[in-house]
Formats: structure tokens, sequence, C-alpha cells
């Protein structure tokens, strides 16, 4: 059973759903996992999504999740960045299974479990199977749970402000991912839960400081794989009082997020810090397929570039 007694969310701030390297035969390229841990940590992230939709949780064994888990904390931990969370992507296409993997994340070193909410079915996850399926799972953690709103990667299943409203009242459930990137729906949900009892974060950075003006706790978004440190750049800001500088930083990663999703999300990623920081490659696990930065020339990722060249003076 879950110990609810510590069940806080985590500090506000920006987290990064952490890409995980292969080695040609698609195998995990752990040094390179690794070199990622640490320049993210480096750019002053707050916490680090190891087997969120980035880090291809679903293409991964058991073993190599729990692997991948602790490779980051113990990365953290030999580095001085033992106050940088790992967060576990724990979502399964059961309960049973679900339950295990949250387990086994406390086990591996993460402070919090993302759960998604399955979506094989979904004609039969009535709002009470997903109130179920949130709170069983929550019962049984040993550490807390955040919900994973991701429609995209869920089937189509897009969870209203209701239903996670109502999820957040349990003690064991501190937090929210919304993928959807819903402005509208992260500021019913803070306006309703207390910050103190339930992060609610934007899942792009596109909506990075619009979630900041309605009460997020934060970003969980893929952009800081490239970026870390401008993200944490215009939270500064943003705590500073500086709005007119932070929404001008803000109008950067909007873009350099879209043209980041047009060169294909998790294998563009990949391509952009392979060529650009100097460590790991651009191979994915199939169906996936790898991304080639060149074939989609410079005018594709025109302010990705200048947001990387803003990366690099900071």
């Amino acid at each position: 059973m879950s110990s609810t007694a510590n069940s806080i969310p985590p500090p506000p701030g920006v987290y990064v759903p952490a890409v995980i390297f292969f080695d040609e035969d698609e195998e995990l390229d752990l040094p390179s996992i690794k070199a990622h841990v640490l320049r993210l940590a480096k750019g002053g992230v707050t916490g680090i999504l190891v087997q969120g939709s980035n880090g291809e949780a679903q293409h991964l064994s058991h073993d190599e999740r729990s692997l991948t888990i602790r490779s980051a904390r113990e990365t953290l931990n030999e580095n001085g960045f033992e106050n940088v969370l790992v967060i576990a992507g724990t979502g399964g296409q059961s309960t049973k299974e679900t339950k295990k993997l949250c387990a086994d994340a406390k086990a591996a070193g993460a402070s919090h479990a993302l759960v998604l909410t399955p979506g094989v079915w979904p004609p039969q996850m009535t709002k009470e199977r997903i109130l179920k399926f949130h709170r069983d799972v929550a019962d049984a953690s040993p550490i807390p749970t955040m919900v994973y709103n991701f429609p995209v990667v869920t089937a189509g299943l897009n969870l209203d402000s209701d239903i996670i409203g109502e999820l957040g009242l349990h003690p064991n459930i501190v937090g929210v991912k919304l993928s959807c990137a819903d402005v509208g729906k992260l500021h019913r949900l803070t306006s309703t839960l207390p910050a103190s009892k339930f992060a609610t974060f934007p899942g792009s950075s596109a909506v990075f400081l619009q979630g900041l003006v309605s009460g997020s706790a934060g970003v969980i978004g893929a952009l800081p794989n490239v970026a870390p440190k401008a993200h944490t750049e215009l939270y500064k800001l943003w705590k500073a009082g500086k709005l007119e500088e932070a929404a001008k930083l803000q109008g950067l990663l909007g873009q350099a997020d879209w043209e980041l999703q047009k060169l294909g999300s998790i294998a563009g990623i990949k391509a952009v810090v392979s060529k650009h920081f100097g460590y790991g490659n651009t191979n994915v696990r199939a169906p996936l397929t790898p991304r080639d930065l060149e074939a989609a020339g410079a005018a594709a990722s025109a302010k990705l570039e200048e947001l990387i060249a803003l990366e690099k003076s900071l």
C-alpha cells in the first residue's frame, strides 16, 4: 500500500521527459544516456522524467525501464545533483502492470510516478473506469502518482478537468501533466486544487509562460532536451516579474518547439542533440525511424538554431 504521509507534489520548475539513446543494434547506449542526464542537470532542470513519451517507454522491457531510472538517479547523485528529481513514467495497459511499474520505479530511485490512462480499449474506458484505474494505482503505489493526459498516445482519451479534479482529491495523486496543452483546463485545475497538494504542468514549451500566468507549476516538455538553460532562464524571468522579457523568450520557445515537432519529435530531438552537443546518435527503436536533419533543410529549423545559439551563450 502507498504511504500518503509524504505525498507531496514535485516542486515547481522545469522538468524534461528525457530521450534515451540506443546503439546500432537498438540496445541501450548507457554512456550517451548518462551524458544527456548530466547536461540536463547542469542546465538547471528541477527534475528529469524518465520514460515519458519521449523516453520510448513502450519500447522498453521492464528490466530496461528499471535500468534507465536507476542510471539517471546514480548519474545525478555521483555528480552532486542529489536535489534533481527523477520522475518515472509508469503507464501500463493493465492496472496490475502499472502497479508493478510503480513499485519498480520506487526501487530504482524515482520520487514520483507519472501514469498514462490505458488506451487499448477506449470505448470501455468510461469516466468511472478511468477514476477507478488511477485510484487503484495510487492506492498501491509506494510513491506519489501524477496523472498523464496525452490523447495522442492514449487512443484519443482526453481527461477533462472534472475527472482530473476528482483524482486530485486522492491523497496519493499529487499532480498532472497536460500534454493536451489546454490552458483553460490547466487554469480550472489550478484555481480548484491547492498548489501545495497538486502540481499542474503543461506538457509543452509552447504554453510554458501561459501556464505560469495561469498558476502552473512550471513545465514538463520535450524542448528542454535541447535547451534546458533557456527554459530555466524563462522561469527566472517570470519569478523576477520581468514579464516582457519572459514573453519575448516564450516567443522563441514556441517557434522552436513547433519546428522540433515538424522534425519528427523523438527522432528529431535525438538528431538535434547529437549534432549540437557532442554525444548520442539518431537511433530509435523500430517502428520509429531516425531523422536526417540535412534532408529537412536549414529553413525547417531556423528558430531552433537560434534557440541553440542562445542555449550555448547562457
